[in-house]
């Protein structure tokens, strides 16, 4: 195990001098790098081999995927990883398929295997479907088509399918009905919980709700149980008369930005509805990533905000804070001009113009 890391710093990335970079992706932990070409890299514990090199070994420097087509996007979650293609928007799925216990069929292959190599999902192929982006859960994961569909595929339990079942899993890839094809422009998504974002600004979302993570509110009692099994529109007081235009999600919570750069987020058993973040109203909010427990803004000035628990230092303001309960800059990035930022469980990273 190297060194924790409590403030940004510079990576050396293996990568060819004539490569650049499009795009970052922290898991629980692993981090994928997909190159504008569509290279993909990868590293980290690798314990159910969701880094699609055909092993579950740990990798210590990020590493090139072999034999893939090329991609354009790769999402990393705590048992799998899901790539998909530039050319076609075709899904390729990896890592632990599920187990009865767990739940099955979260890679979509229609089986409960697992597969440390990066698989194609032939159903979607066949179906005519073109993946635009790709949420994994713990045990279900959800993606957003060209479309503008939610599909969804894994475990039944807490609604997370958000197809009104609770009991039965899904091997496949299936339409979330309720939400319209042709509405849907955004997916994010937690643990057991998926949110989607309408072309009107509108957050629908379904699956678990113990902790307030679908910002339905306090109209019910939130306790172990809590779940929406369809897509349940949040229509907070704070939300009126907003649009909403971004969405994230971490473990247990979330995040969006309005179309006026205002912040709010939910969940963490603190909030169960969206409270603004009164921190950032000073400036505009352009772009929000979850991690495990903490979230990051990007301020139309080049600042990251950031707030949340993170023992690991993956708040990057110093080794002496675990916690941070109200939003604060991360200093040491604030001459940076900031490219692209993903959070992951218990780590971040973000893309810098020199």
């Amino acid at each position: 195990a190297s060194a924790i890391v409590c403030e940004p710093e510079q990576a050396h990335l293996p990568i060819d001098g004539n490569s650049t970079l499009s795009s970052i992706s922290c898991g629980a932990a692993e981090t994928a790098v997909v190159t504008e070409d569509g290279r993909v890299y990868v590293a980290g514990e690798n314990k159910q081999g969701q880094l699609g090199l055909g092993h579950k070994n740990p990798v210590s420097t990020l590493t090139e995927i072999p034999d893939i087509p090329a991609m354009t996007k790769v999402a990393l979650g705590s048992n799998t990883g899901a790539m998909i293609t530039k050319e076609h928007g075709d899904l390729y799925t990896c890592g632990f398929g599920g187990s009865i216990v767990q739940g099955m069929g979260v890679l979509g292959h229609g089986n409960g295997e697992s597969y440390t190599n990066p698989t194609l999902v032939e159903s979607l192929v066949e179906d005519g479907c073109s993946v635009q982006d790709v949420v994994l859960g713990e045990s279900h994961t959800t993606v957003l088509t060209t479309e503008g569909e939610v599909l969804t595929t894994g475990a039944g339990s807490y609604g997370r399918l958000g197809n009104g079942e609770t009991s039965e899993d899904s091997l496949y890839f299936d339409s979330v009905e309720i939400l319209q094809e042709g509405t849907v422009t955004q997916i994010a998504g937690g643990k057991s919980f998926t949110l989607a974002l309408t072309k009107e600004g509108v957050i629908y979302g379904w699956g678990r709700n113990h902790k307030g993570q679908l910002g339905t509110g306090f109209g019910m009692a939130v306790d172990m149980y809590s779940m929406e099994q369809i897509p349940t529109p949040i229509d907070a007081d704070e939300l009126i008369n907003r649009t909403v235009t971004k969405i994230a999600a971490g473990s247990n919570h979330a995040a969006c930005i309005t179309s006026s750069g205002e912040l709010f987020w939910w969940g963490m058993s603190l909030n169960l509805e969206p409270v603004r973040v009164a921190e950032v109203l000073h400036t505009k909010i352009i772009d929000i990533a979850c991690g495990q427990d903490y979230t990051m803004a990007l301020s139309e000035d080049n600042h990251i905000y950031i707030w949340g628990a993170g023992k690991t230092g993956v708040l990057g303001v110093g080794p002496n804070t675990k916690t941070l309960n109200q939003a604060q800059l991360i200093k040491s990035l604030a001459e940076k001009e900031i490219v692209f930022m993903s959070a992951g469980w218990i780590h971040a990273a973000c893309f810098v113009q020199e």
